[in-house]
């Protein structure tokens, strides 16, 4: 998708969601040929003019500054997620317009080895290393049989999108399945934001859209999120419904890979089975896949 594009639907399905009294305007009623705030209610509260919002939800990002982006994204009440969206929309649309700025993003498909002895001292928890696109690049021993499902006899690289929305036992193993999907699809669109470049990120995105009804749905939302921490519920085949918190943690070390760190509440059901899959691990699975 061309960035402009990209701004322009990302803009018109945010102020679709809100209604004049959300933004503290009135509504002097009449009939609407969209939903949502019309783009003058956007400009008025962002306080630009009407031309100008237009222009920007054209796709026409020349010359925005940070203090525009910031007005719009107060009218819109874009949360910190979408905000930094926006900002990297913007700037992917200026950098196609000045070829000679464009970042091509590589991401990562490996750990440093110092990363890798520190995710494998790492034995009571489960870690999971990923990159932008969601590839699977690493995991410690507990993590590997955590994620069983997604990952043994999987072809390279084992990517959780297509494994979400590709793969029947995703379901029975995310126990919010569509929550799950919902999750990873805000995901890819914010790293679609900051990597527009990344070419196998947009024939993930083409795969997905072409097999997935579901995701092809979602993706048209232009939903962001961030994956920072949360409650992965999930149903392994071995030790039943486990209850997992996470945390996930950008590497400086390691640029562009995020780490994953899974724990269960002490002296909970899920402790007890988390430290089981360990004990089943130290035994079943000899080494973790890098």
């Amino acid at each position: 998708m061309e960035a402009s594009d990209a701004i322009s639907e990302f803009l018109t399905t945010r102020r679709a969601r809100l209604t004049p009294a959300q933004v503290g305007l009135p509504d002097f009623g009449g009939r609407r040929r969209v939903p949502g705030l019309r783009r003058e209610e956007v400009a008025l509260v962002a306080g630009m003019s009407a031309e100008y919002y237009k222009r920007l939800e054209r796709g026409n990002a020349a010359g925005v500054s940070e203090a525009v982006i910031d007005g719009v994204s107060r009218a819109l009440q874009l949360d910190e997620a979408e905000h930094a969206h926006l900002y990297d929309l913007i700037r992917a649309a200026n950098a196609r317009a000045h070829p000679q700025q464009r970042v091509r993003t590589t991401r990562k498909t490996q750990l440093t080895s110092g990363m890798r002895q520190t995710i494998d001292a790492m034995s009571t928890v489960p870690v999971f290393m990923q990159n932008g696109r969601l590839d699977a690049v690493a995991t410690n021993r507990l993590g590997a049989a955590l994620f069983s499902e997604m990952l043994d006899g999987a072809r390279p690289p084992v990517n959780a999108a297509r494994f979400i929305f590709l793969e029947p036992r995703a379901q029975t193993f995310y126990r919010e399945w569509e929550a799950q999907a919902r999750q990873i699809v805000a995901v890819l669109r914010a790293e679609a934001g900051r990597s527009p470049y990344d070419r196998q990120l947009t024939d993930l995105v083409g795969e997905l859209s072409t097999r997935s009804d579901l995701f092809r749905r979602l993706w048209g939302a232009h939903d962001v999120r961030d994956h920072r921490t949360g409650l992965k519920l999930v149903h392994h085949p071995a030790v039943g419904d486990l209850d997992l918190t996470f945390q996930a943690m950008d590497l400086a070390s390691d640029r562009g890979l995020q780490m994953i760190v899974f724990s269960a509440e002490p002296g909970s059901a899920t402790h007890e089975r988390l430290q089981l899959l360990a004990n089943m691990a130290e035994t079943a699975i000899p080494n973790a896949p890098v």
